[in-house]
């Protein structure tokens, strides 16, 4: 029986002892093993603590098991967690570090519930987080410990902070603590705050944390608001990434918020002033400008006048004479260009531009230098399948429709009259200076030879003439220069379509009588018959 025992029982018959010590012995073992009791420092070495806990023999607790055997001293009460009665050397075993975790258990379980906020420090990483001191170990999940995705872990070794309890599960005395649900309300918090403070209007600074193509995303400190592509400046910029790089520091300018939502608009042009104020006044109807090109499109270009203010120029307003149908083959980005201001919207911020109004209008005065029936030469600049167009000056075409080119013969296309590049000489037929139309004619620099046919011929005359051409239906047959008649089979005395060829092959000469001469439509009708050849 140890030392504690005999002055327990100092002073008492050996039967009042021995029923004490029976009392006791029970009393000691209803506290049973894995409780935590209180005991008496008796001794101290370098390697462990005696503790006398009132029982038979005295325990014996490894020195690691204290944080400072230097704080300790003999007398000294402490707890310590009883694991066995007695070991195979009769001696009880106690723990130290188990009397602290389950004390911390209890007293973490007593004072605090899942959804309570504790205080924590990371002791260690573990595989799949981290376990946090909170007075007992918990463990803290990787995907709990961040507000996006997975952080370093590495990086909180260490560190403390408070902790949201989530789950406790006191059969396997472990839980579980967030980080991230305290991260997210504190976020949530100083969003609140910081839309408490904003103004439409004021200039906040902050820094670029992403770019996307319809604009940037600007940290304002605990908030981020979105910098759209079309408030980033006055001019035209094709991506964000042109005025702002990731980690730039920037001030912009509030446009507008949504508590609820929590969004913000920012601004970055609206630092400066609008350069479409006072534009009517900088660029009037009619003033000549010099620009720059920022843009060709199929249907124009867009000329910039200065930062932030740029018009089109339509296809129709980029040449007097030249129909451009392909503006990129005319213009690039960075080309200068002079231009004139033909219209403009101030409030919907347009601008009407044109290149050929800076020059002059060749056709300002051509009906004064092309009278109708005057001849002119030019050059065939380009064929198209119902005419020729003839350039007479930089800037004038003039077109010689197909039924202008001669008096007798269909003509199918005008390359069986003309060629491109061929100077020709033409008589105009018509000059409409406000639509820029400009007739010409080649026939009608020589007589209609078919009135010389009216007067000269007559219905029921005989003529002379040469075969031109055979058909299925009969020949024609040229009775005078350029003048040619149709002998149709039924005014022949063949009897078979077939014998056509045979009879009356061409550059044959055939004796005929006119049956019927139609001066407006240009015909003349043959016949052969009862006349020998």
């Amino acid at each position: 029986m140890t030392l504690g025992i005999v002055r327990l029982f100092e002073g008492e018959d050996i039967e009042t002892m021995t029923a004490s010590a029976i009392d006791y012995e029970k009393t000691f073992h209803s506290l049973g093993e894995g409780n935590v009791i209180k005991g008496i420092i008796t001794n101290i070495t370098s390697k462990e603590v005696i503790v006398d806990v009132g029982y038979k023999s005295e325990g014996i607790i490894p020195a690691y098991e204290f944080d400072n055997l230097k704080t300790l001293k003999i007398g000294d009460e402490v707890e310590v967690l009883l694991e066995q009665t007695e070991n195979e050397h009769g001696r009880i075993v106690l723990s130290r570090k188990k009397a602290e975790k389950s004390q911390g258990w209890d007293r973490v379980v007593a004072l605090s519930k899942e959804g309570d906020t504790v205080e924590g420090r990371v002791v260690r990483k573990v595989k799949g987080g981290l376990m946090v001191d909170i007075g007992v170990e918990a463990f803290l999940p990787a995907s709990l410990a961040f507000l996006k995705g997975f952080g370093s872990l590495n990086s909180l070794l260490g560190q403390a902070f408070p902790v949201k309890i989530v789950k406790v599960n006191p059969s396997r005395k472990n839980i579980i603590v967030s980080r991230k649900d305290l991260l997210e309300k504190e976020k949530q918090e100083s969003k609140a705050k910081i839309l408490e403070e904003l103004e439409v209007g004021s200039i906040r600074k902050g820094v670029a944390k992403n770019i996307t193509d319809f604009g940037v995303f600007i940290n304002l400190g605990g908030i981020d608001g979105l910098l759209h592509i079309t408030d980033m400046s006055w001019g035209r910029i094709n991506h964000p990434s042109e005025l702002v790089k990731v980690g730039d520091k920037i001030d912009v300018k509030i446009l507008s918020f949504d508590k609820e939502s929590m969004k913000v608009s920012l601004g970055l042009k609206q630092k400066e002033a609008n350069p479409w104020m006072g534009v009517d006044q900088k660029y009037p109807i009619g003033s000549k400008v010099k620009g720059k090109v920022v843009n060709v499109v199929p249907y124009g270009v867009f000329v910039e006048l200065e930062r932030g203010i740029e018009g089109l120029v339509h296809v129709s307003e980029i040449s007097w004479s030249k129909r451009i149908t392909n503006p990129a083959e005319v213009f690039k980005v960075g080309d200068p260009c002079d231009v004139m201001v033909l219209n403009l919207d101030k409030e919907h911020e347009k601008i009407s531009l044109g290149i050929k109004q800076t020059e002059s209008n060749p056709w300002v005065g051509v009906e004064e230098r092309y009278p109708v029936r005057k001849t002119v030469k030019g050059v065939v600049r380009n064929l198209t399948e119902f005419g020729a167009f003839v350039e007479l000056e930089e800037g004038i075409d003039g077109l010689i429709h197909v039924s202008d080119m001669s008096w007798t013969k269909k003509v199918g296309h005008p390359k069986d009259v003309l060629k491109k590049g061929q100077e020709v000489e033409a008589m105009v037929l018509m000059v409409d200076q406000i639509n820029r139309k400009l007739s010409l004619g080649l026939k009608q620099l020589t007589a209609d030879p078919w009135d010389e046919v009216a007067a000269k011929l007559s219905t029921g005359a005989s003529v002379m003439g040469t075969v031109t051409k055979v058909a299925s239906f009969g020949v024609f047959v040229e009775i005078e220069k350029d003048v040619e008649g149709l002998l149709h089979i039924s005014e022949t005395d063949l009897a078979n379509p077939q014998m056509l060829e045979t009879a009356f092959p061409a550059g044959k000469k055939v004796n005929a009588r006119i049956l019927k001469i139609d001066i407006p439509v240009r015909k003349i009708a043959l016949s052969t018959k009862g006349i020998a050849q």
